[in-house]
């Protein structure tokens, strides 16, 4: 293209100034860089220090960003901050389900896989997200597509992280692992029609080595391994096959270890339980049936049981008959007498709830649940904070309303220490510093993608 004459002669004249205009830019994007965020302040009646069960009266958060600044009674707000009075409510930190299904919801499981396409079922678990956010969880560990694949968690995740969509801070398997015939593998199915199994399935410790290598590449952050199943519980005795050997485990997480992560393993009963224990494995996720010898090992490892009592109680309300109903309930009342025997000898305890077989945004049952079963409400809240905050190796960033630590904050009316089911009425959510959801009326208004 010629440019005309009048514009020649000016170009020359501009290119001086190229140096000035290139400084002044990046004095600019230096002072910009440099500006402090602007303060929010939420303001309530009181504030619960989950470390120390104190309830902090006249409670003010100070946040910057996506971080709390400063916490404290009658704390002074910072003059232009933006303020969200809470009025009557309790803040808490934002809550932590230890073992979500993010592609499950109510209906046949198994079926699911069948009937759905892998699409279908992310967009479902991308609404299961959102409902776990606004039910008061700002973290979640999804413990497995079933089926959906190792990638389809990680794009959800990552959609998140970027504030595509709205839901939890996501810790994701893919797939779980297991064996050929085991837990989630397909039964009752025409063997012709070649069913794929909901779960990795390996045979040799290094096809189980390859598949931890390969979930990581396609985006795990942890992995999940399924080391019981099936489970039998008849005339009071629970029993359930291990599937892998300690050896087998121990080598799944030094590999995990290797690739900066963790194991958590689907382990219902004995001896499979004291195998995952006597490997390293973070958690153990249902934990029905725990020896001594594995208690005494979990304890001195920091091992934590997940009970998810809320899943057992929603099967043995929705058993097919009462036949099969009298029995999931006994199975439940076993289940209880173990939890007991298992906070009496001090066992860590991690909240989770393995929600998508029921509603998703409904899992803080479990806290009701766990308090009716034994534990004090402290406790269980400690259990869906700091407890699983510590077994996602986040305990630096969350659990706690501490300075320092994301904004994850949600509210509740009243005292969750004297009616732990205040819990499952979260009125408020914040993640990250973001409003997510709050009371019909408080400013500002809040709006979800």
């Amino acid at each position: 293209m010629v440019l005309p004459p009048r514009i020649r002669r000016i170009i020359p004249g501009m290119t001086y100034f190229r140096p000035l205009f290139a400084a002044l830019g990046l004095s600019l994007a230096a002072a910009l860089a440099q500006s402090p965020a602007p303060v929010t302040a939420v303001r309530a009646a009181h504030a619960l220090d989950v470390q120390t069960g104190q309830l902090i009266p006249h409670a003010v958060i100070l946040i910057r960003g996506q971080r709390i600044t400063a916490i404290g009674a009658n704390l002074a707000i910072p003059a232009g901050a933006r303020v969200i009075d809470l009025g009557s409510l309790t803040l808490l930190p934002g809550l932590i389900d230890a073992h979500v299904h993010l592609f499950l919801h109510p209906g046949n499981e198994t079926l699911q896989t069948v009937d759905e396409s892998t699409p279908q079922r992310t967009i479902q678990a991308t609404l299961a997200a959102k409902a776990d956010l606004l039910g008061g969880f700002t973290s979640v560990k999804d413990m497995g597509t079933e089926g959906a694949g190792d990638v389809a968690s990680t794009a959800v995740r990552q959609a998140i992280n970027r504030g595509q969509i709205p839901g939890p801070r996501v810790w994701t398997c893919g797939n779980a692992i297991s064996i050929l015939g085991g837990h989630e593998d397909a039964f009752g199915f025409n063997p012709a029609l070649h069913i794929p199994s909901n779960a990795d399935v390996v045979q040799t410790r290094r096809d189980l080595i390859h598949t931890i290598r390969l979930q990581i590449k396609d985006g795990a952050t942890f992995i999940k391994i399924y080391e019981t199943g099936r489970d039998r519980f008849a005339d009071g005795i629970f029993s359930t096959p291990y599937q892998f050997t300690e050896p087998q485990l121990a080598a799944a997480v030094q590999e995990a270890a290797r690739l900066g992560t963790f194991v958590s393993v689907h382990a219902q009963g004995e001896p499979g339980t004291l195998y995952a224990a006597q490997a390293g494995v973070a958690s153990l996720d249902h934990a029905t049936q725990l020896s001594p010898r594995t208690i005494r090992i979990a304890i001195r490892k920091h091992i934590f049981a997940v009970p998810t009592f809320t899943v057992f109680k929603f099967f043995a309300d929705h058993a097919p008959n009462a036949k099969s109903a009298a029995n999931q309930y006994a199975e439940l009342a076993y289940k209880a007498r173990q939890f007991r025997l298992q906070l009496k000898a001090g066992m860590p305890m991690a909240m989770g709830s393995d929600v998508g077989p029921f509603p998703h945004g409904t899992q803080a049952t479990e806290f009701v649940l766990m308090v009716h079963y034994g534990m004090a409400p402290l406790e269980a809240i400690q259990a869906g904070t700091i407890n699983a905050a510590t077994l996602l190796r986040a305990q630096a960033n969350l659990g706690s309303l501490t300075p320092g630590k994301y904004a994850d904050i949600i509210a509740v009316q009243g005292n969750p220490l004297q009616d732990i089911s205040a819990l499952t009425r979260v009125k408020f959510v914040m993640k990250g510093g973001t409003i997510y959801k709050q009371p019909p009326g408080t400013q500002p208004p809040v709006s979800l993608n």
